[in-house]
């Protein structure tokens, strides 16, 4: 296979990029030389080229190479444009024109064409998509930020300034164009696309980067770079709060000063290191970096910072581990205050390296510290928020123990080989489709935690087994969202389901005839809004005692989520029929609280699927172990109980006619469905 890249913005060159050197030569530089590295480590990928502009002076001769060698199979490849010189992201539409014009022209060189683009940044995809209008050759599309976000961020009216108006309209374009949309994220994929008109979740994945962190596990400090921070500091020993980031506005770098600057406590406790980018004077920076240095430094003379903060003016690539470990070495911690992360590779860096984290909750944040346990989220807009997470972790030693171990399973979660890998599939289905079932026979949908997945041996003989079940559809019916739900089944290597029915059923979405991407079920979503008030069943359950909210993106259109035990569950029932308001409340594994739509459950979602299908009620098998699995297993003729089953599941009156099966997960599953097959045939 051979994929294209497509990177318009920044500095970009194969090897020693200066981080920081211009406003845009950031974080998606660093994820598209890693992607590409480990891309090529796969037998399957035959060439890689990374295309880019070719401009020339300022900021230096390299970037007017026409062509650079990588690898054996990565070539960088710089095309010339309308203009000669460097252009920001904001000038670049006038660059996407005659950028697609020549990378065309080099196209129809080409002994053969790239199989794919992959777009980075709205103006690739804008490239990428006068590419496929001329030459068929289909885009995948990563936004790494997006203009709404930052419109959001900037207030009221930012929206409709050129620039920004702009760059929407071409994320626009981008989502109802690309053939699949690659998100570092849940919020990304969840919460950031959602306020685009061309939203399509079932078109988006959620593939975290990696991260080759083994560097900074092993960081060392270094005299020379512990050094430029001391002689900023009157008592180096303190433990240091370091910041790593380019110094612009959604970095938010000053609020963190406001934090530190406000608070006596964390002042007398820590000293403050901010290395913010790479500048010879600030001047000649970028008009967004020369901002924001001259506001870090108006604020530590504002509060009379000096010796606390440290703000040296360079550092290369090759001084971060040490930058880590100085950190670490004075039992500090790093902290991350963007107004929104797509993702964060450095929060993985420095938990590598031993810190734990205090960061932002807008963004691939959110599922670093769900995954790792590694730190505090907080609001970056909040000052006494950012301190009193800092000094929490300070001060409290088993907290900060565990955020250190937490941090080490970074490494694990967050492998570049495992993204490669689940990418390469992704690329290679959307090749060579495998469309989903027309008339399918049967049809089985299991859930997906501690039913189908949970353990590998028996996911490896189910993946087997499935592959020889010609005539059955299979799905899955699971508590998570779209997104979360399908990120496990890709990292466990789960056969693809053909429906998948998530959040608790109340959201269904079906695979579309390209074998990849899902399309989200209208008449099913029409069918759980009827009756649905969810603003009055927040407001009747305002307060209520022993009822805490899970996480934001927990919280769907569909469904409220909490965390509660059974009396809580009981409060739930009594203050919704108080106010007169009707909704499905489903308790499980004893602490998880979700409220849907009266309409809304596993069970009635897999009706609605088998009344799609044609199929008849003995031709359904159902699985499960948990207490939101009971609607399903209730309903169904044909119910598993999985071995490993939780909430007394096997016990329940209502499930006597369910097969409880001797083995656990997914080959429990197997069993079932082979016991009632027996049945029918002896029925037969």
């Amino acid at each position: 296979m051979f994929v294209l890249h497509v990177a318009l913005q920044g500095c970009l060159r194969g090897g020693g990029v200066v981080f920081g050197l211009t406003a845009d030569t950031g974080g998606h530089i660093r994820y598209l030389l890693d992607l590409v590295a480990a891309s090529s480590q796969d037998v399957g990928i035959a060439r890689i080229v990374v295309a880019t502009r070719l401009f020339h002076g300022t900021p230096g001769p390299d970037y007017a190479v026409p062509e650079e060698r990588i690898s054996d199979k990565v070539t960088l490849v710089r095309l010339a444009s309308a203009s000669p010189d460097y252009r920001a992201k904001e000038e670049m539409h006038a660059e996407v024109g005659s950028f697609a014009r020549n990378l065309m022209a080099w196209i129809a060189a080409q002994p053969r064409a790239p199989d794919l683009i992959h777009a980075h940044y709205a103006d690739a995809a804008s490239v990428a998509g006068l590419v496929e209008d001329a030459l068929g050759i289909p885009f995948v599309f990563t936004a790494h930020s997006l203009g709404r976000v930052k419109a959001a961020m900037l207030g009221p009216g930012a929206e409709d300034g050129p620039d920004l108006a702009r760059r929407i309209a071409a994320e626009e374009d981008a989502l109802a164009r690309a053939s699949l949309v690659i998100a570092s994220s849940r919020d990304e994929a969840e919460v950031q696309y959602a306020g685009y008109a061309a939203y399509d979740p079932g078109r988006i994945r959620v593939l975290p980067p990696g991260s080759d962190l083994a560097r900074f596990a092993a960081a060392e400090p270094l005299p020379r770079v512990d050094a430029t921070i001391d002689r900023f500091l009157h008592d180096p020993a303190k433990p240091a709060l370091l910041a790593l980031a380019r110094p612009v506005a959604r970095k938010n770098l000053g609020t963190l000063v406001r934090a530190y600057g406000e608070s006596p406590a964390l002042q007398a406790r820590a000293n403050l290191v901010l290395m913010a980018g790479t500048r010879e004077d600030i001047d000649a920076l970028d008009g967004d970096m020369a901002d924001t240095m001259r506001e870090i430094l108006v604020l530590i003379d504002r509060y009379d910072l000096y010796g606390r903060v440290a703000y040296p003016k360079t550092h290369g690539p090759e001084d971060v581990p040490a930058l880590y470990a100085y950190a670490r070495a004075r039992r500090g911690l790093f902290v991350n205050p963007a107004l929104n992360e797509p993702f964060g590779l450095t929060l993985l860096e420095a938990s590598a390296a031993g810190l734990p984290l205090v960061a932002t909750d807008s963004g691939g944040p959110n599922d670093i510290v769900e995954t790792c346990g590694n730190g505090l989220l907080v609001d970056p807009r909040t000052p006494d928020a950012i301190a009193a997470a800092c000094l929490r972790i300070l001060d409290e030693p088993d907290l900060y123990a565990a955020c250190v171990a937490g941090g080490a399973r970074a490494a694990a979660a967050y492998d570049w080989d495992r993204h490669a890998a689940r990418y390469h599939d992704l690329l290679r289905a959307l090749r060579h489709p495998e469309p989903p079932l027309a008339a399918p026979r049967q049809l089985l949908v299991c859930d997906i935690d501690n039913t189908l997945v949970g353990c590998e041996a028996a996911l490896g003989t189910f993946r087997r087994w499935r592959s020889r079940q010609a005539g059955l559809a299979f799905g899955v019916a699971t508590g998570r969202s779209f997104h979360s739900a399908m990120a496990v089944l890709e990292q466990q290597a789960s056969p693809r389901p053909q429906v998948m029915i998530t959040s608790v059923g109340s959201e269904i979405y079906h695979l579309d005839p390209n074998g990849v991407t899902y399309t989200a079920d209208a008449a099913w979503r029409a069918t759980v809004s009827t009756g649905w008030d969810r603003a009055g069943v927040l407001a009747s359950l305002s307060g209520l005692d022993g009822l805490v909210p899970q996480g934001p993106l927990e919280q769907r259109g569909h469904k409220l989520s909490y965390f509660g035990d059974a009396e809580t569950t009981q409060r739930v029932r009594a203050a919704l029929a108080r106010a007169g308001l009707s909704a499905n409340v489903i308790h499980s594994h004893g602490r998880y609280l979700d409220i849907l739509p009266e309409a809304a459950s596993k069970g009635t979602a897999v009706a609605h699927v088998r009344t799609l299908y044609g199929l008849p009620e003995r031709a359904v098998f159902v699985a499960g172990d948990s207490g939101n699995d009971v609607e399903m297993l209730r309903t169904g003729m044909q119910a598993i109980i999985v071995a490993n089953y939780s909430d007394d599941l096997a016990s329940n009156a209502a499930l006597q006619h369910s097969y409880v099966a001797r083995a656990s997960h997914a080959r429990g599953i197997i069993e079932g469905v082979r016991h009632f097959r027996r049945m029918l045939a002896d029925a037969g």
